[in-house]
């Protein structure tokens, strides 16, 4: 039964954020909370994980929704996968908002200790949200495939040639 609790606990604790109730957040994570996430120098204490990730996030994304398509829980850990989808109305990390909405796939883990969150582990394609809010360009697929073209004809003719 512990394993079904925990469930619950994490997915209420989602359902705040989801909400824009940080301050029930903070509920949910233990004193000595820390998190462990890309991009992150170093783990982040529970202060720091709120302001520095669910404020930003939730003031960059203030519609956004956790959309869970596994929940599964064993011991003291439960483990999430989805979506995360929002549309960008305000700056993320001095990026502006391009009012258009995002979809972030995800995976995370949570430990769960009395009742309280002490340990996240999140993973996130942050590649996808980059290209998403334009810092970032990848080429096309007609782009790729012009370019492996183009090079293999060239050797070709180098050989043949």
């Amino acid at each position: 039964m512990p394993s079904e609790q925990n469930k619950s606990i994490v997915l209420q604790m989602y359902k705040f954020f989801d909400e824009g109730d940080l301050a029930a957040v903070q509920e949910f994570l233990a004193p000595n909370f820390v998190a462990h996430i890309p991009g992150a120098t170093e783990s982040l204490n529970r202060k720091a994980f709120i302001q520095s990730v669910l404020g930003v996030f939730r003031s960059a994304f203030p519609d956004g929704i956790h959309q869970f398509e596994d929940v599964i829980a064993e011991g003291d850990r439960v483990v999430t996968r989805g979506i995360f989808s929002g549309t960008h109305r305000g700056e993320l990390q001095g990026i502006p908002p391009i009012n258009k909405q995002i979809i972030i796939p995800f995976f995370h883990i949570d430990r769960i200790v009395d009742d309280q969150l002490v340990e996240h582990w999140g993973q996130s394609d942050l590649l996808s949200l980059m290209q998403q809010v334009g810092i970032i360009y990848l080429p096309s697929a007609g782009l790729i495939f012009r370019k492996l073209s183009w090079a293999i004809a060239t050797s070709i003719n180098k050989r043949l040639g």
